[in-house]
């Protein structure tokens, strides 16, 4: 029994989770503090937000925890977004998690592999979306975030990500 709850009580657990506790409540009073400050937060992708800061301030194994569970709980305590985009959008930050560690195995450059992998998760999420709106199994546009805030968004975050792991690594 001491054995178990001594791993209940690491360091990376409790960090793991009280980052976890912090993106959630995040990701549950996003609607409200877009309504309060009159400010569109939607648009800086506050999921891949909370996965970005998971891969640099936590595990790898936290990030892919924070990638599947986001979604999950934000279409469960808002039903926002749909059911069959909640797990799109899912399997987007997995992907991105993913790809992000796999690139950076090979390259060994963080800022490139967190570019890379947000471009080809995004790239698969637009075209799956493309499907599901052509099969008419959701509607809406295709693109609703304009493209030049989502290629500034990947700048900036590869960039933290870059600064972040470095200040980390220290």
């Amino acid at each position: 029994m001491e054995f178990v709850l001594s791993k209940f009580y690491t360091k990376d657990f409790l960090k793991s989770s009280i980052f976890n506790f912090a993106a959630v409540l995040f990701i549950f009073f996003v609607p409200a503090l877009s309504h309060l400050t009159a400010l569109p937060i939607y648009l800086i992708e506050p999921m891949r937000l909370a996965v970005i800061l998971a891969v640099v301030h936590t595990s790898k194994r936290n990030a892919f925890i924070v990638a599947l569970a986001l979604p999950i709980f934000s279409f469960l305590v808002s039903a926002h977004p749909v059911f069959i985009k909640s797990f799109l959008i899912m399997a987007e930050l997995l992907l991105n998690v993913a790809l992000f560690f796999f690139i950076k195995e090979k390259i060994k450059n963080d800022f490139i592999s967190m570019l890379f992998s947000i471009s080809i998760s995004k790239t698969f999420y637009y075209s799956v979306k493309l499907i599901l709106i052509n099969s008419l199994l959701i509607n809406g546009d295709l693109i609703s975030t304009p493209i030049y805030i989502q290629l500034i968004t990947m700048m900036f975050y590869s960039l933290y990500l870059l600064i972040g792991r470095n200040k980390e690594v220290k």
